[in-house]
């Protein structure tokens, strides 16, 4: 059984996902009329069950809220399409796309003013790879790995390169260098936020000692699957769980060590049990595996901030 119980720092929450969370937190306080919600506001089952339970209503689908209904954009940010149909169904927008999000939204949308053809890097069908996207469906392609690189077919315009926010570090490096092999004048944005990047390599650091890492986040959370593929990198076993429950003792046979972090979408109370469990389990010596210490804040909503502290 285990002895020693390694804790990321910074886990959990990051600040894109603090004012997404907090924006809809203060709506459905606030307002009476129902609150739809496109796409997950954050990809964490425990946060979307828990803003469902309150009565957010969420959608796949924006012609599901009626015309005039009260919207919120989840943190991953939309197509523009979407957000063109909002305004002629006169729905009333609450933007939580997070600003780092936003922040390659514009540059995609500058490129593609300019002239550019766009090599998006990320995973094709994520909410945040659509949004960006959508800025310039016609001049972007997706690209996931060197291979896909190597299958585009030569463009006629120069070359401008986003990325989604929540890769791996490691492995955007790869598909990065076969962009410059194939392509030396592209002009390259590598938009890996701060929270993404700081995440992985504090399980860098865990899994140097660890026998076993625990992530904590949703199978549909890019941020949290990387975080168990970096420890995988490494030679140490990985398992992706959403809470205590999720967890099979007989993991813990042979592993003296256990790291335990979390995706940029779960909270801490999600930590809270297992860390107690292991507590039960004999481990007696618990260590904080800092990397960074995060100080980022972003404004909530102008519609909100009015109305904040």
């Amino acid at each position: 059984m285990p002895h020693t119980l390694l804790l990321a720092e910074p886990r959990g929450f990051c600040a894109g996902v603090v004012r997404a969370i907090d924006a809809l937190d203060r709506l459905l306080n606030q307002v009476e009329e129902p609150v739809y919600v496109f796409h997950e506001i954050v990809h964490n089952r425990y946060v979307v069950d828990g803003f469902r339970s309150r009565g957010a209503v969420f959608i796949d689908d924006i012609s599901e809220a009626p015309d005039g209904a009260l919207v919120v954009f989840s943190a991953h940010g939309v197509d523009p399409a979407i957000i063109k149909n909002a305004e002629q169904r006169e729905l009333k927008v609450i933007d939580a796309t997070c600003p780092l999000v936003t922040k390659v939204h514009l540059e995609a949308r500058k490129a593609a003013k300019d002239g550019y053809k766009i090599l998006l890097v990320g995973h094709d069908g994520h909410d945040e790879v659509q949004g960006t996207k959508g800025e310039a469906p016609d001049r972007t392609s997706v690209v996931d790995s060197a291979q896909d690189v190597l299958a585009i077919n030569e463009p006629e315009a120069p070359v401008f390169v986003v990325t989604q926010t929540t890769l791996s570090v490691e492995d955007t490096l790869g598909t990065i260098e076969a962009i410059k092999g194939r392509f030396p004048d592209a002009e390259i944005r590598n938009d890996i936020c701060y929270a993404t990047t700081n995440r992985q390599q504090a399980v860098k650091e865990m899994a140097e000692r660890a026998d076993l890492v625990i992530v904590v986040g949703s199978t549909n959370s890019s941020n949290s699957v990387r975080l168990v593929e970096v420890a995988k990198s490494m030679g140490v076993r990985a398992q992706l769980v959403d809470g205590l429950t999720d967890i099979d003792p007989n993991w813990y046979t042979d592993s003296d060590i256990v790291g335990l972090t979390a995706g940029a979408s779960v909270p801490d109370e999600l930590l809270d049990p297992i860390i107690e469990d292991l507590k039960i389990r004999g481990v007696e010596n618990i260590e904080a595996v800092v990397v960074a210490e995060e100080t980022v804040e972003f404004r909530l909503p102008l519609e909100l901030s009015g109305n904040a502290e």
